[in-house]
């Protein structure tokens, strides 16, 4: 298997930058949050926290490795295990990371886009989640996918008739803005605006 390995220190670099993110973001988010009508809430500590999740998924794109499970089953797990003493089952981990994706892309967004630099380029593509065979097995989308169809063939997708991925990098392959929408266009997570295409002109 091809892939590109994660030096340590870039590893630690990125997890220090996440959970420093990650603490101000629970704080906004616990200062907005509504109490309960019994006072009671549910807080259970996992035992992998946002922070170390969200440095896993950034790791995982820097390995190039294709699909998710290999990387986390035969390089995180017996490569970097030192370094994430409480790993959890794949298939926890799938399950759990549901509640990561809005402060991942939040952080996305507020610390890890690149810069203009005068010339920048815009394009969309669809986003595969699994194929229609395994549509029932699927988990991390599960109650938010349906099928679709697409010019390159059948595939599995959140809503229905797909969903797109539009980005905006500039001439060194930096991302300056991404945003998801389905078809019709609506957008369903955090994304470009209109300032970001105006800044284009």
């Amino acid at each position: 298997m091809n892939f590109t390995p994660v030096n340590e220190d870039k590893i630690t670099k990125i997890f220090v930058q996440i959970d420093d993110f990650t603490q101000l973001f629970e704080a906004e988010i616990k200062q907005l949050r509504l109490e309960s009508a019994t006072g009671k809430s549910r807080n259970r500590k996992s035992r992998l926290s946002d922070s170390e999740m969200m440095t896993i998924l950034i790791c995982f794109h820097l390995s190039r490795i294709n699909d998710f499970k290999s990387f986390y089953m035969m390089y995180l797990s017996k490569h970097y295990n030192h370094l994430f003493p409480d790993l959890v089952s794949y298939e926890r981990f799938v399950q759990s990371s549901k509640r990561i994706m809005v402060p991942l892309m939040v952080f996305l967004k507020t610390n890890a886009l690149g810069t203009c630099r005068g010339i920048s380029f815009i394009d969309s593509t669809t986003v595969k989640v699994c194929h229609v065979k395994r549509e029932k097995q699927h988990q991390v989308l599960k109650g938010l996918a349906a099928k679709g169809k697409s010019t390159m063939g059948s595939f599995f997708v959140p809503k229905a008739f797909g969903i797109k991925l539009h980005l905006i990098i500039n001439d060194q392959e930096e991302i300056l803005s991404f945003y998801l929408t389905s078809n019709p266009p609506i957008p369903i997570s955090i994304g470009i605006t209109s300032l970001d295409l105006k800044a284009l002109c």
